[in-house]
C-alpha cells in the first residue's frame, strides 16, 4: 500500500486528532470538575464533548480544534446544569400527584411546584446513584407514553415552555396541553410505582 497524501495539510490528520484529545482530556476534566463539583457528572461531560467534537468536526484544521472544543465542552456543561434542573423537577413533581385529583385533566403539577435551586443535585454519591436509576426509569417510561402525551410532558418540563408556548407548538389548545400533561403525570406515576417508584 503507497503512502496516503492529505488533500489540504492545515486539515487535521487522524493521529493529530487522537493527540489533541489526549492532551485536553485533563484539563477539560478539571475545568467540569470546577464547573460541577461531582468526579462522575464532570467525567461524563469530557466524553460527551469529545464525542461531539469527533463526529461534528474530525475534518477541521487543527489549529481550530482547540476553539471548537472549548465551546462544545461549556455548551455541553450548561446543558448539565439545566438537565440536573429539570430532571430535579421530575423526580419531584411525582410528589404533587397527591395534591390534584386523579380525574382532573386539567391540573398540571408544574403549577404545584416551588421553585427550586439550579444546584439541588445531591453531593451524596448514594443520593446520587438512586437519582440516576430514577431519571433513567423515568426515560424509560417515557418512551412507553402516547407521542401527544409525550410531547407535551417534554416540552413542558424538558423544554420549560409555559402551557400557552407549548399549545403553540403542538398546534392545539391550553386546555388540550393541559390534559396531555396531566395524563402524562398520572401514566407515568402508575408505570414508576409499578418499578417500585414512589412519591
Amino acid at each position: 500500500m503507497g503512502p496516503v497524501f492529505r488533500t489540504d495539510p492545515a486539515l487535521a490528520s487522524t493521529h493529530e486528532f487522537s493527540v489533541f484529545l489526549a492532551g485536553v482530556e485533563r484539563r477539560a476534566f478539571k475545568q467540569a470538575m470546577f464547573a460541577v463539583r461531582d468526579e462522575h457528572g464532570a467525567l461524563d461531560i469530557v466524553q460527551d464533548a469529545m464525542l461531539k467534537l469527533t463526529e461534528k468536526y474530525a475534518g477541521k484544521p487543527a489549529a481550530e480544534l482547540p476553539m471548537l472544543f472549548q465551546r462544545i465542552l461549556q455548551n455541553t456543561i450548561h446543558d448539565h446544569f439545566r438537565r440536573q434542573k429539570v430532571r430535579s423537577t421530575w423526580t419531584t413533581l411525582l410528589s404533587a400527584l397527591g395534591k390534584g385529583d386523579e380525574k382532573d385533566d386539567d391540573f398540571d403539577p408544574l403549577e404545584t411546584l416551588p421553585a427550586k435551586s439550579d444546584s439541588n443535585f445531591s453531593a451524596d454519591p448514594a443520593q446520587q446513584l438512586e437519582q440516576r436509576q430514577i431519571i433513567a426509569t423515568i426515560e424509560h417510561a417515557l418512551e412507553r407514553l402516547p407521542a401527544r402525551q409525550r410531547e407535551a410532558f417534554l416540552l413542558r418540563y424538558w423544554e420549560e415552555l409555559d402551557v400557552a408556548e407549548t399549545a403553540t407548538a403542538m398546534g392545539c389548545s391550553e386546555g388540550s396541553v393541559k390534559t396531555h400533561c396531566s395524563r402524562a403525570v398520572h401514566a407515568l406515576a402508575v408505570m414508576l410505582k409499578a418499578k417500585g417508584v414512589s412519591p
